[in-house]
């Protein structure tokens, strides 16, 4: 494993000397936009697995992307490698369907303390939540980003994070009232303390969250790529494609429904991910927005 050959992966030609906010950023802009959130060696027969040299070889040398313990152990352990001061923390997410926070800690995110300031950077939530800076740990304070307004509020020592999205114009009104669409201007996204974790910490996530039938991951078959004005997503055999801000406080978000032999060829085509074994996508619906 090197830096050199991950970061012609991600596509990032700039400093390696600085570790401040500015190359931080870079870099993981990098990242999302060339390392897809995705669980589709779910539906195609693999096993997901978190030693760093599996994570390392599926994303760095085979170009597959991974789910957050994929995408911010390696994202971490690049950050680690540069000198950045990096470390894990575990969060719960908000499932709008229940209107509660998980019980089980199944999200890995990435610390990052730079001249005293601690920042978030989470290259592995996906969609319309990714996002697209490393967010500073203020409570209470609004930081907006291209993909909307993020905040973070602590109360007793835990951190929640929340999104404020835009309107959303769907030019196929087929797609108009789909289950996909957030139908909520602000949407909690997880919760999290500042206890340091370690990959270990998430063993049991890993096979349970590819495993168990009560898992959004055995339910959904998900793909989702940020690009420089919005974000790609197939979900089962649904095409999502969304640009941010296309005009004043509207998102354009367009769908369209593949067939079974459109899928191969639209992975390739916008996510550049090419599998090793057939996927059998699946979609069931009502348990995850976009």
């Amino acid at each position: 494993m090197n830096l050199e050959e991950y970061f012609t992966r991600t596509g990032y030609k700039g400093s390696l000397e600085k570790q401040d906010l500015e190359t931080l950023t870079d870099i993981f802009q990098h990242h999302i936009r060339a390392v897809p959130f995705e669980n589709l060696s779910i539906h195609c027969g693999e096993k997901i697995t978190l030693e760093l040299e599996h994570v390392y070889n599926k994303i760095v040398r085979k170009k597959r992307g991974g789910w957050c313990m994929e995408n911010n152990q390696l994202l971490g352990w690049v950050l680690k490698r540069l000198g950045y001061d990096a470390s894990f923390l575990g969060a719960y997410v908000f499932n709008p369907q229940q209107n509660a926070y998980a019980n089980l800690m199944t999200h890995l995110l990435v610390k990052v303390v730079i001249d005293g300031k601690v920042y978030i950077v989470d290259g592995g939530f996906g969609v319309s939540y990714q996002m697209w800076q490393p967010m500073e740990l203020v409570s209470g304070k609004d930081q907006p980003q291209a993909p909307g307004v993020f905040r973070f509020t602590e109360i007793n020592a835990i951190w929640y994070l929340e999104k404020l999205r835009r309107k959303q114009y769907v030019p196929n009104q087929n797609f108009s009232n789909s289950d996909l669409l957030e139908k909520k201007e602000c949407r909690k996204v997880y919760m999290f303390s500042l206890e340091p974790r370690t990959v270990e910490d998430f063993y049991y996530q890993c096979t349970y969250l590819q495993t168990s039938p009560d898992s959004l991951f055995t339910k959904k078959s998900i793909c989702a790529l940020q690009t420089t004005d919005g974000f790609h997503a197939l979900i089962g055999w649904t095409l999502t494609k969304t640009t941010y801000n296309y005009k004043e406080n509207t998102d354009l978000v367009e769908f369209v429904t593949l067939e079974d032999e459109e899928v191969e060829k639209t992975l390739k085509e916008n996510f550049n991910i090419t599998l090793d074994k057939k996927l059998v996508p699946i979609n069931i619906k009502g348990i995850y927005t976009i």
